[in-house]
């Protein structure tokens, strides 16, 4: 549960720095909108990754685990689709930008609550 947590604390915070220090990513909306976004992040990440990661595999293995950074894309992709009235990205490279951010505040979390 407490990862769980840390997935939505780390989607929150990922989104709002990536918003305002990146150009090319404009984020509008309320704080609530910006919970919601990190809620929604929290749950792909927890439950919907890792079955996209056993069903993706071979794929992962075959290109050394790079097929990972395009599974989080996808997942990053969803969100900008899920709320696109409040999320405004200027191209792929933003795209990519917002996944490392997400992927990094994810790390950082993760490694707190690492045991």
């Amino acid at each position: 549960m407490r990862n769980f947590l840390f997935q939505i604390i780390a989607g929150i915070l990922a989104i709002y720095l990536a918003a305002e220090f990146i150009p090319g990513i404009i984020f509008t909306g309320k704080i609530i909108t910006l919970v919601l976004i990190g809620l929604v992040i929290g749950i792909l990440n927890y439950f919907i990754k890792p079955i996209l990661k056993i069903f993706f595999f071979p794929l992962r293995l075959l290109t050394l685990g790079l097929f990972g950074l395009v599974i989080n894309i996808g997942i990053t992709w969803l969100i900008t689709y899920i709320f696109p009235n409040n999320i405004h990205l200027n191209g792929i490279f933003n795209l990519l930008e917002l996944t490392l951010i997400i992927w990094i505040a994810s790390l950082f979390f993760y490694s707190i609550t690492k045991d």
